[in-house]
C-alpha cells in the first residue's frame, strides 16, 4: 500500500493520561498507544522531571531534594505537559495523585488531579498489589516511598485516589500489554467520538 493510500490516524480531541501504581505497565502501554496513532505526543513525566533536574536520576532527586520538593517539581512538569489541549499522551509516575501533608504523610493531590483532568481523559490501570510488588522488587531506579509504611500499605491507600482521579478504571488482571492497550484505546476512541474498532485495526 502506498503512503497516499494509508488510512489516516484518527484525530485526537483530548489528551490521554495513564495513571496507576509502580509496575502496572503504564510506560509499555503508553509506547504501544503512541505507535498506534502518530497524532499522540508521548510525554513520560518521570523523564521530564529528570530533564528539569539536569538528568539526575529519580532516586538522586529524592535524596538531594526530598519528597516534598519532588512532588512540587512533578506538579510543575505535569502542568506544562497537560497544557496541550489535545493529543498529549501522559505516562504518569505512580505518585501523580499524591502530595504530602505537613507531617510527611501522603494525601490526595487536588492540584495535580485538577491539572490532569483539565484537558485529559484519565485511565487508571488497576493491578493486584502482589503483581506490583513482583514487578518493582528492589529496583534501584525506584526510591523508597516511605520509611514508615510498606509498599502494599501505600498502594492500598492510593487506590481510592487513583479511582477518584480516573475517568475509567481498566482492570488489567492477567491481560498482556497489547490487550490492555486495546482496551484503553477502544475506550478513549469511543469517549472522543471515534469508531472504537479503529483500535482493533491499529492493534491487530
Amino acid at each position: 500500500m502506498s503512503k497516499s493510500q494509508r488510512t489516516p490516524h484518527p484525530d485526537l480531541t483530548r489528551n490521554l493520561a495513564l495513571i496507576g501504581g509502580r509496575g502496572c505497565g503504564k510506560s509499555s502501554v503508553a509506547k504501544r498507544l503512541a505507535r498506534c496513532n502518530r497524532n499522540f505526543m508521548l510525554f513520560s513525566l518521570d523523564a521530564l522531571i529528570r530533564y528539569e533536574s539536569a538528568a539526575a536520576s529519580i532516586p538522586e532527586i529524592v535524596t538531594h531534594r526530598g519528597w516534598v520538593s519532588f512532588r512540587d517539581l512533578e506538579f510543575e512538569v505535569l502542568t506544562k505537559a497537560a497544557a496541550f489541549s489535545s493529543g498529549a499522551l501522559l505516562d504518569c509516575g505512580g505518585g501523580i495523585v499524591v502530595d504530602l501533608d505537613p507531617d510527611g504523610n501522603e494525601i490526595l493531590s487536588e492540584r495535580k488531579v485538577n491539572a490532569l483532568r483539565k484537558h485529559s481523559r484519565v485511565v487508571y490501570l488497576a493491578r493486584d498489589v502482589d503483581y506490583l510488588v513482583s514487578r518493582v522488587g528492589s529496583d534501584p531506579d525506584r526510591p523508597s516511598l516511605s520509611d514508615q509504611h510498606d509498599f502494599k500499605t501505600i498502594m492500598a491507600r492510593r487506590d481510592p485516589w487513583y479511582r477518584e482521579a480516573a475517568d475509567v478504571v481498566i482492570d488489567c488482571q492477567d491481560d498482556g500489554k497489547i490487550e490492555i492497550a486495546r482496551a484503553v484505546l477502544r475506550w478513549f476512541y469511543q469517549d472522543i467520538g471515534v469508531d472504537p474498532t479503529e483500535a482493533d485495526r491499529a492493534l491487530s
